[in-house]
């Protein structure tokens, strides 16, 4: 029999109960004993959801308080020094306070944890901090509770745990040059601690996240890999090791061969994979096929995977697992919430609970191949999958003649960055270190009310304008008292930095509760490309020109980026990734000219997604990267020498992207480096970037308001690395999430940090 088991499922609740939850907790509205009960009543309503959609092993451990790593972090000890309790027993603050930092503590000494991209999704996970005396304990028993919970109701489960390489890979060394893969030995005792417990929680098979296995290691982690693995069979439970988000190429015959009970491959990424593990698989072992997309929302062809199934299942017979190709963490909850889409798009949708259900039709598939349920669904996803190929709405000749007539001249700017910033510079007239902000001010409870009223027709278009011109008129009257040189206008009149933009696009379609989690209690709601992609009209002019007329300031144009548009939404799988971005790249590009048109003299153009797309193995980084940098330049280089141009990346790792950010050739980079010391700056130091850069001297993702002196220093360190006279002044992202007045503060030490760095290096 084929068994239908899920990796994960959504952690924050059809109606983003959790966030809600969360949020109220750090606003101290709601108990630790009330922000459990939220939780426990999250579990217990998802493990029903799975199983009546037909999974019969569910997933344990899958959920988390903030984001899975922070969760093994506790569960091993891993607890930064700034951050342990004094009687060395950590508690759900202790969790917060690692991922969001502490106003406490004197002289930064609470800065939260690193945050970065969880491998090439936008998820985001903290990073673990290893020392080099580092201890490993058991000592948070989340994963435990969850596990004796499930079983209390009733459920067959196969706890989640993140695997000892994966673990150790994803983290960081801290305070010392060592070796993190030295701690492996120190580690493995906790999985054997682990599994031992959960065996007599009546568990039998525990699922281990091996991800890292898709990626291009270095030999000495994969010997580590037979290493700790020749040790982890000797504890007890069945183990299931998963990889997904790739192809194990050069690593499929270590993974096939671990002594393990099971591995999971994902053939949606790369199927390629598939024929070559039937080979090496030893005949023991379950083979866990991913053929429903975890990370996309359309629905599966059934057919097409039940073809692949039952070749599996003459090979392998009952040792066959079917499951998505990840956790479906990566996507919205239920599909079923959707009542405003229309019949045609949403037939062809699939979200979490969907997809469970569409894993249950395949396993019955090979189980009871003649059962009515299993032919009705088989034929409704016929119909489906022949309505979406036949369907007018998707294919547009206009857009694709206009792409087929791209240039390489244009996505050249007319001079090069040294003659372009001089005259910049003289345009501008701005001081060493001009201080900016990102984009985005905070989201007040008025601008909610404001926009759900006028969607809601209780707000007239005019009175929504004027409440909205309010709100500019507020952003920009503090940024003048602030002191800062170049302004924005606050974003106000925008739900989301990508959704803003694809309610205005052709080929575009929003849900209403399509929620994914970012990070922490930061949920994001992808929009989905169903079609060729165009600009009807202007999207953002007359609100910056209304912003610009308050002031004598340059005031920014804020616009999303092809690539980030395309990697934050739920892209078509039925042409490329490059031909839907370069579409893209021409509607953003009708804007950026529409806005120099109006009299802005800066744009910035945000890519915070830059890095996240690139492919996990590094055969394939320099098709993408290629791409990527030319569709950024496409939309960037329809203006004149003078017209300045941003743009901000959020938390990446960038030395290996270096030289393609330089291909760029923004004017202005700025980004996230204030949870790093300033150490993402040693690529840009190192590789002698160019053009000016902004590095973030504030984390706004903590309440923490940073002293000056704080601020000071880490310009300091920056001008070290890269010429003062290039430096701008900025926090690390945008300040939508933020409170006015922790902002104003933050702000008024950020503007204070800049003036002493003039005073300093005049």
């Amino acid at each position: 029999m084929a068994v239908a088991h899920s990796l994960g499922f959504p952690r924050i609740g059809r109606d983003r109960e959790l966030k809600k939850a969360q949020e109220a907790f750090w606003k101290g509205e709601l108990d630790e004993t009330g922000l459990r009960a939220v939780g426990r009543e999250l579990r217990k309503t998802h493990w029903a959801l799975q199983k009546s959609a037909g999974i019969e092993l569910l997933p344990a451990g899958d959920f988390a308080w903030y984001d899975q790593v922070l969760t093994h972090s506790l569960m091993f000890g891993v607890i930064p020094e700034r951050f342990r309790p004094a009687d060395g027993k950590a508690t759900l603050n202790t969790l917060f306070g690692m991922a969001r930092g502490v106003s406490d503590s004197c002289c930064g000494a609470g800065h939260a944890q690193e945050m970065t991209k969880w491998f090439d999704t936008n998820y985001h996970y903290l990073v673990p901090e290893f020392s080099v005396d580092q201890q490993f304990q058991l000592g948070w028993d989340q994963l435990f509770e969850e596990v004796k919970e499930a079983r209390d109701l009733g459920h067959t489960v196969k706890p989640v745990v993140i695997g000892p390489l994966t673990y150790l890979w994803l983290g960081k060394a801290k305070g010392g040059d060592f070796d993190k893969l030295d701690l492996l030995d120190r580690l493995l005792p906790l999985y054997g601690q682990i599994f031992q417990r959960l065996a007599d929680l009546g568990v039998e098979w525990v699922q281990i996240d091996e991800p890292i296995l898709v990626l291009d290691l270095p030999q000495d982690w994969k010997n580590a890999f037979e290493r700790a693995y020749n040790l982890i069979q000797r504890d007890p439970l069945k183990k299931l090791v998963a990889t997904y988000f790739g192809g194990l190429e050069e690593n499929l015959g270590l993974a096939a061969n671990l002594p393990v009970d099971g591995l999971h491959i994902d053939l949606v990424r790369a199927p390629e994979q598939y024929p070559t593990i039937l080979d090496r698989l030893p005949a023991y072992k379950v083979l866990s096929l991913g053929l429903v997309n975890g990370r996309n929302v359309w629905r599966c062809d059934l057919e097409h995977a039940l073809a692949t199934l039952q070749h599996a299942h003459q090979r392998l017979g009952d040792r066959l697992w079917v499951a998505p190709s990840c956790s479906l963490l990566h996507s919205p909850v239920d599909l079923g919430r959707e009542d405003k889409l229309d019949t045609e798009l949403k037939s062809w949708l699939a979200f979490a609970v969907q997809k469970c259900e569409e894993v249950a039709v395949l396993a019955q598939a090979i189980n009871t191949p003649e059962a009515a349920p299993v032919l009705k669904a088989l034929a409704e996803s016929r119909g489906v999958q022949a309505a979406r190929v036949t369907s007018r709405r998707i294919h547009k000749p206009a857009v694709q003649a206009r792409v087929a007539a791209i240039t390489a001249k244009d996505s050249q700017r007319h001079s090069l960055f040294a003659t372009r910033i001089e005259k910049q510079r003289a345009g501008l007239n701005l001081p060493l270190f001009p201080t900016t902000t990102i984009g985005s001010f905070p989201q007040t409870a008025s601008i909610r009310l404001a926009r759900q009223s006028y969607k809601a027709g209780k707000l007239s278009e005019a009175e929504y304008v004027e409440a909205m011109h309010s709100e500019i008129r507020h952003a920009v009257n503090v940024q003048e008292n602030l002191g800062l040189d170049v302004l924005v206008h606050g974003e106000a009149e925008r739900n989301d930095m990508v959704e803003y933009f694809a309610e205005q696009l052709d080929g575009y379609v929003f849900t209403r509760f399509g929620w994914v989690q970012s990070y922490g209690s930061r949920c994001v709601k992808p929009a989905l490309i169903y079609g060729d992609l165009s600009r009807p009209k202007a999207m953002t002019v007359e609100w910056i020109r209304y912003a610009q007329g308050l002031t004598a300031k340059p005031m920014k144009g804020m616009l999303t980026g092809p690539v980030t548009m395309l990697m934050w939404s739920f892209p078509r799988e039925d042409v490329s990734r490059e031909a839907q971005a370069r579409q893209l790249a021409l509607a953003i590009r009708d804007e950026v000219v529409d806005l120099e048109a109006a009299g802005i003299k800066i744009v910035q153009i945000d890519e915070a997604a830059f890095r996240e797309g690139l492919p996990l193995r590094q055969a394939q980084w320099q098709h993408y990267l290629d791409w990527a940098t030319e569709v950024f330049r496409l939309c960037a280089s329809g203006v004149r020498d003078e017209t300045q141009i941003h743009t901000h990346m959020c938390y990446s790792e960038f030395n290996d992207v270096i030289e393609s950010i330089a291909t760029m050739d923004a004017d202005v980079i700025t980004i996230e480096t204030s949870r790093s010391d300033m150490e993402l700056l040693d690529a840009f130091e190192a590789f002698a970037y160019p053009n000016d850069i902004g590095p973030g001297v504030y984390d706004i993702h903590s309440p923490r308001v940073p002293e000056v002196a704080q601020m000071a220093n880490l310009l300091r360190k920056a001008a070290k690395r890269i010429p003062a006279e290039r430096l701008w002044v900025n926090p690390d992202c945008g300040l939508k999430t933020r409170g006015w007045p922790e902002t104003e503060a933050a702000l008024v030490h950020m503007v204070s940090a800049a003036r002493q760095l003039r005073t300093e290096l005049a």
